[in-house]
């Protein structure tokens, strides 16, 4: 076990690099309208990283599929995959928030979250096939309340009200001060518009709900809930992310239409659309790490700053079985800064 805990604390920081490049190889499209060219960016230089680690990886939740983007998909197979290579279970948003970095708007992210695989016949991040997961997220001090109460309404299915009540009770503040998060969606209308009778404070986004699923277990961040429907991949992400920090999250498929449902059904779901799945049900087992870079300013991270040759990145580097939540700062300087990119198998300069 202990070699296992070593091959983690090595590899981590070639993790970390990934999203770094990511983020720092995006930027070129902030603000300029082209979301699958940022896409296609970060998607370059993580793969372009990736080939210069050594292990044993392969993607069992990408993107790309859902939206017909750019994307690292699932099956891919990443890494020098060099005999006795550690093997690691990828899942990774090369940018949650594409909308928001391509109009220039806050609150987008480059992630991975990784699972060191100690048994092969154990699935460590469960894949989900459907497009759409219904989320409740919530701290480490709501977690612990539930933990000591499960009658307490901390529950996808619990009316918003209730649990914005419980959520106050625990966290000692007034309900107007519970900030609830929540993607800007129709389909999350009827809960919008159920927080805002409660009276707590609402905060929407327009995209990137990994960091926001996250923001509720951060202390660096004064959201205290997130909650609605949103992408069944990043509801994967942000248990990974969840289980390090200590926090929470309930999450259920939700099927987007009745084509969606059956085809969930044929494929051996049926039983399922009713489960609520918790965060160790999403990401499994203590061998897990999670790294974020942000673009644009998030709940989770700032992005990326440039002044005058120096690009500045904001990153999070977490792992499940310690419990450390690294914040690093790294500044890179564009004279002499290169990334490796897959598509030119070259290292070139930002």
């Amino acid at each position: 076990m202990s070699h296992n805990h070593d091959v983690e604390r090595q590899i981590e920081m070639d993790f970390l690099r990934a999203t770094e490049v990511a983020a720092l190889n995006t930027l070129q499209w902030l603000g300029k309208g082209e979301k699958e060219k940022a896409d296609e960016a970060a998607c370059d230089a993580i793969r372009g990283m990736f080939d210069l680690v050594d292990m044993c990886g392969e993607i069992v939740i990408g993107e790309g599929i859902k939206d017909k983007a750019p994307g690292l998909f699932k099956g891919e197979k990443v890494g020098t995959w060099k005999k006795d290579s550690p093997r690691f279970e990828v899942a990774l948003d090369p940018v949650d928030g594409t909308t928001n970095v391509s109009k220039g708007m806050p609150n987008s992210i480059s992630c991975i979250a990784a699972a060191l695989v100690t048994d092969e016949n154990k699935t460590c991040l469960q894949d989900i096939p459907a497009f759409y997961m219904k989320k409740l997220a919530y701290s480490l001090e709501v977690r612990r309340a539930w933990m000591k109460d499960p009658g307490l309404p901390i529950d996808i299915n619990a009316p918003i009200e209730e649990v914005i009540s419980v959520t106050a009770k625990i966290l000692g503040k007034e309900v107007r001060d519970v900030v609830v998060c929540v993607l800007d969606r129709p389909r999350n209308a009827d809960l919008i518009e159920a927080v805002r009778r409660k009276g707590a404070a609402l905060r929407m986004i327009i995209d990137g709900d990994i960091a926001a699923a996250l923001a509720p277990a951060m202390r660096t961040s004064n959201i205290n809930l997130y909650a609605g429907i949103g992408g069944a991949p990043e509801a994967i992400l942000s248990a990974a992310g969840l289980r390090c920090l200590g926090g929470g999250m309930r999450a259920q498929i939700w099927p987007k239409d009745e084509e969606e449902r059956k085809s969930l059904v044929a494929e051996g779901w049926g039983d399922k659309l009713d489960k609520q799945y918790m965060s160790k049900d999403l990401a499994r087992g203590d061998n897990i790490l999670f790294a974020a870079t942000g673009i644009s300013n998030s709940p989770l991270v700032e992005g990326v700053q440039v002044e005058g040759s120096i690009a500045t990145t904001h990153s999070v580097l977490m792992r499940a079985k310690s419990g450390t939540v690294r914040f690093i700062e790294a500044h890179h300087d564009l004279g002499r800064k290169t990334i490796h990119l897959r598509s030119t198998q070259s290292e070139r300069r930002l």
